[in-house]
């Protein structure tokens, strides 16, 4: 075919989608404005480790990925959730063996996926920046950093996986094509490794995810494959008690950590040093509209859609970005009539992992805390278990149920919270809860499921 493709963006999703592309026979060539990550060591602090889950493992395993990236992964069967006046807690994400995350570091797994595209004849050109766009005179504007020269070159297609700050997003709105709006947290987050244990052993349970909720703030920790595991502070900036701004010296972060989270700080003697060096990064959603410049230009995965990490969806749902973008492909490719079928695909199921992102994070810090969440988990995996046609935990069908829309997750969830809350109201324990008022609820406002539990996560 060698039909030109230029991908703008090498993280994680640009190379992902140029791979697919190479598959079908297009010449992809991809430009990054970073170093290349495989010739150096990543920069510490930045990352929000991943996890991966059943619609990121579908578009890997799409690619032929899915064996070479297992050895990257480390299994997490639920939360253990810390908090601070009881013993730790476990709660399973799910209730059959599949269902789980994997942890992942993304500097692993971006140079995997580098290397799998370029084996497959993509290529890369690094330290390479867009400067803008000319969308009348179908030219895209390079600089090439190492030696400090502007490059143009013809625009269409040209697909930008270059993140939330995305420079071809900029230039559509500069040129009147586009809106785009960010909305940022007023709360950021800081990373901390905790080093492996004697024989490269995790120091704290290594098939969870860690989280300390706090109320207003949380930390996790997440394991790593060599026997690390990368702890996440989310915490607000300024203006709030405790913030990083109150955290301006050592001593006030050793004692911050020895009062909240005592059983990390004692993992961490370098707590103080990692603190000082390590960045506060930002957390935001962009929305934007549209995604498209005819048949010129598209904006994929963050660039089109940022959200906030706190589903552990961000990877995933730009990864199933690729997926259905390479599922509506045809040959020859009508690409005006592609991007549009693409954004139509995809922007309502954006937009609803975008609101779930944000209200799982009030989860996280805040309402696993509760036993009532105890209450509601643990009914919620029996109604799973009774009709699993009809009843699937709103999480489970985000996390382990790649068939299902993000959309129709967050419809079929908000329904399933209102018949939990009616079941359960005035009740502190299962066996108070009429089971046949709750079966008929769910025939009454739950129609069935196609093929329940199809697509949970193989890897």
């Amino acid at each position: 075919m060698n039909i030109p493709v230029t991908v703008l963006g090498a993280g994680c999703t640009g190379p992902l989608l140029a791979l697919l592309l190479a598959r079908r026979g297009y010449a992809v060539r991809v430009f990054e404005r970073r170093p290349d990550p495989r010739r150096g060591t990543p920069p510490a602090g930045r990352s929000i480790n991943l996890a991966l889950a059943a619609r990121g493992a579908a578009a890997l395993e799409r690619a032929g990925l899915a064996d070479r990236v297992r050895p990257l992964l480390t299994p997490m069967r639920g939360r253990l959730v810390h908090d601070a006046a009881q013993p730790p807690r476990f709660l399973a994400y799910g209730q059959r063996p599949q269902e789980l995350l994997w942890s992942v570091a993304r500097a692993d797994l971006n140079r995997l996926l580098i290397d799998a595209a370029e084996a497959a004849g993509v290529q890369f050109s690094f330290e390479h920046a867009c400067r803008g766009a000319d969308f009348g005179r179908g030219q895209l504007a390079l600089e090439d950093l190492a030696r400090a020269r502007r490059i143009e070159l013809p625009m269409a297609p040209v697909i930008a996986a270059d993140g939330a700050s995305s420079e071809l997003r900029a230039a559509m709105v500069a040129a009147g094509l586009a809106t785009a709006r960010e909305d940022a947290l007023t709360h950021g987050y800081k990373e901390i490794s905790i080093a492996a244990g004697a024989g490269g052993r995790h120091r704290l349970a290594a098939d969870a995810l860690h989280i300390w909720p706090r109320g207003g703030y949380m930390l996790i920790a997440l394991p790593n494959a060599d026997g690390t595991l990368t702890a996440t502070l989310f915490l607000a900036t300024g203006g709030e008690a405790p913030s990083f701004a109150m955290l301006a010296t050592g001593s006030a972060v050793r004692e911050f950590f020895e009062r909240e989270f005592p059983d990390v700080a004692a993992l961490v003697p370098d707590l103080e040093a990692q603190f000082a060096r390590n960045p506060v990064g930002r957390m935001a959603s962009v929305y934007a509209a549209p995604w498209r410049v005819g048949g010129q230009a598209l904006l994929i995965g963050d660039a089109a859609h940022a959200i906030v990490p706190f589903h552990g969806q961000g990877m995933n749902c730009a990864f199933e970005d690729c997926r259905v973008l390479d599922g509506l492909l045809g040959a020859p490719p009508d690409w005006a009539g592609l991007f549009a079928s693409f954004e139509a695909a995809r922007r309502e199921d954006t937009a609803a992992i975008a609101r779930m992102a944000l209200e799982n994070y009030v989860e996280m810090r805040d309402t696993v805390r509760e036993p009532r969440f105890a209450l509601l988990k643990e009914l919620s995996l029996e109604l799973e278990r009774l009709h699993p046609e009809r009843f699937i935990p709103r999480y489970s069908m985000v996390m382990f149920h790649a068939e299902i829309p993000y959309a129709e997750a967050e419809r079929r969830g908000r329904t399933q919270a209102e018949i939990l809350q009616a079941a359960t109201a005035g009740r502190a324990r299962l066996a108070e809860v009429d089971r046949a008022a709750l079966a008929a609820a769910i025939d009454a406002h739950l129609a069935p499921l196609k093929s329940p539990g199809a697509s949970a996560s193989r890897n």
